[in-house]
């Protein structure tokens, strides 16, 4: 054989892995954002980011190993890249991440029969691995071109991330518009942020049209306005940019311990909490002034005002606080901030994260309007919850600990493993004015006079405080001590130290979706 053919067969020989390279090189590119430079303009022009861009902006760069990109409709006239819905698995700070995006720029970033595959796909890879995931919720709902499609066998991809609670941390974004199927997601994610301008609904205009007869837009049905105030919304973001930064954040608290942070002046506790039990304050300032600086992350801050819910650090362990607010309903709980503390509890419960009670509250609240609101068994649910709470409960009483809601508030019964009060702290079973009225009812109701009346009413209420300080619960050792509130932070942090949470190779508890 010659030379010559030789390098004629050389030649042959490396034309077809060339050729085959080339091909692929082409396919790929199609699915990128380059390569589609109209659908990504009138993205961009709309103030939104891609899905891809999404996905960069949740992972660590070069990271993202894509699940089924080349995944095509059955429907020949419906291809579109990667089906609508880019799925992978990546790493986030260094940690292990699972991720979803839906493409809006791909039919609507309709849910079809391929990308429910392939969404089911990435959450066995999350629940496999047990590691977070986080959907970038945007699109229509179902996509009407695969009815038919549909009607084959059923889809398992919502029941299997229904299946998630409570086994790894989930986190939705809505950046835009998610209706349908993608609300449906969002209402199970152990975390919801929606960015300003959003709007979701469990069915779009066209359904709406249809089903009631009223032309609607997506803010008409569903604004972002009515998901918070509703109670839906965790986390509410002014661009997709800090939606993904706050999705971060909140993952870092189930990572466990980190560096300690600068610690807060510990003397301003001593002035957060007015002498003047009928004085508010707000008890954001006492969390934050406990926790590591900067680490506190407030959750449904718009909704169940009467009570925070925080998740932050002491040096560099995290913590769920849970903290009456006397600035609303002066700390009582009514039926929203008891919903919302339920949820926040089971989700620290879930993944041991243990759990600051911060304590002032006159009580559960009253009256009609109060009892509408299915109080009753709200209230219920948060005893029920923190009763059956094993991750460590640690309880400050800061100034009222009255009545049932001081019992569900880190009480002795709940078992805390730290339970102590601050010199303003002052108990009773009920609000010390109302035990007066009660209690010495026939009394007053014998003087004629109201100032005087009211003179003995106070003198009396005065007498009944001195008799339930902080000091004579100690007394009667219903609480372990009572304690500087400078040396809070300090006492936190040693009993942080003794605790250490078990490793589990079964879910520990599922997390309400409400």
């Amino acid at each position: 054989m010659s030379a010559d053919q030789d390098n004629s067969d050389a030649q042959d020989k490396g034309s077809a892995p060339q050729a085959s390279l080339a091909q692929l090189r082409a396919r790929r590119h199609a699915l990128s954002d380059e390569a589609r430079s109209e659908a990504v303009r009138r993205t961009h022009a709309q103030g939104r980011w891609t899905a891809r861009e999404a996905i960069a902006a949740l992972c660590d760069a070069g990271s993202f190993i894509e699940f089924g990109g080349f995944v095509a409709s059955p429907d020949a006239q419906m291809q579109a890249p990667a089906d609508g819905l880019i799925t992978g698995s990546a790493r986030q700070g260094g940690h292990p991440l699972a991720v979803f995006a839906y493409d809006y720029s791909v039919h609507a970033g309709s849910q079809s029969a391929m990308n429910h595959r392939k969404l089911a796909r990435v959450i066995a890879q999350a629940a496999k691995q047990r590691i977070p995931l986080v959907g970038w919720l945007e699109g229509a709902g179902a996509r009407p071109h695969d009815m038919l499609v549909y009607a084959r066998g059923p889809s398992t991809s919502l029941a299997a991330f229904a299946r998630l609670s409570g086994w790894v941390p989930t986190v939705g974004i809505v950046p835009a518009l998610a209706f349908a199927g993608h609300a449906n997601l969002a209402g199970m994610c152990d975390l919801l942020i929606a960015v300003r301008g959003a709007a979701m609904g469990l069915a779009g205009p066209p359904l709406v049209e249809t089903a009631i007869g009223e032309k609607l837009t997506p803010q008409q049905i569903g604004a972002l306005a009515i998901h918070v105030a509703a109670g839906v919304v965790d986390l509410v973001a002014d661009d997709p940019a800090q939606a993904v930064q706050l999705a971060h954040q909140y993952l870092s608290y189930f990572r466990g311990t980190q560096a300690a942070g600068d610690a807060p002046p510990a003397e301003a506790l001593r002035d957060a909490v007015p002498e003047n039990p009928r004085q508010a304050y707000d008890v954001r300032e006492v969390a934050r002034g406990l926790c590591d600086i900067g680490s506190t992350l407030e959750l449904k801050a718009d909704w169940g005002g009467s009570v925070v819910t925080m998740l932050g650090r002491i040096e560099g362990c995290p913590i769920g606080i849970v903290a009456n607010q006397p600035m609303t309903l002066a700390g009582a709980i009514d039926a929203d901030s008891a919903a919302k503390s339920v949820r926040f509890v089971q989700t620290c419960d879930a993944y041991d994260i243990p759990l600051l009670m911060l304590c002032d509250t006159p009580g559960l609240h009253v009256g009609p309007a109060a009892e509408a609101t299915g109080l009753v068994r709200h209230s219920a649910r948060l005893l029920v919850a923190l009763a059956n709470a094993t991750t460590p409960v640690m309880t400050v009483v800061l100034r009222k600990g009255y009545g049932l809601g001081h019992y569900i508030m880190g009480s002795q019964a709940l078992e805390p493993m730290v339970l102590v009060a601050w010199p303003t702290a002052e108990f009773g079973g009920m609000g010390l004015e109302g035990a007066v009225s009660i209690i010495h009812r026939r009394r007053l109701d014998a003087i004629a006079d109201a100032q005087e009346r009211a003179a003995l009413h106070a003198q009396l209420t005065s007498e009944l405080r001195e008799a339930n300080t902080a000091y004579d619960m100690a007394r009667r050792f219903l609480i372990d001590d009572v304690i500087d509130p400078a040396d809070t932070r300090m006492l936190l942090a040693q009993a942080l130290a003794t605790w250490k949470p078990p490793v589990r190779a079964t879910r520990k508890r599922v997390i309400d979706s409400f």
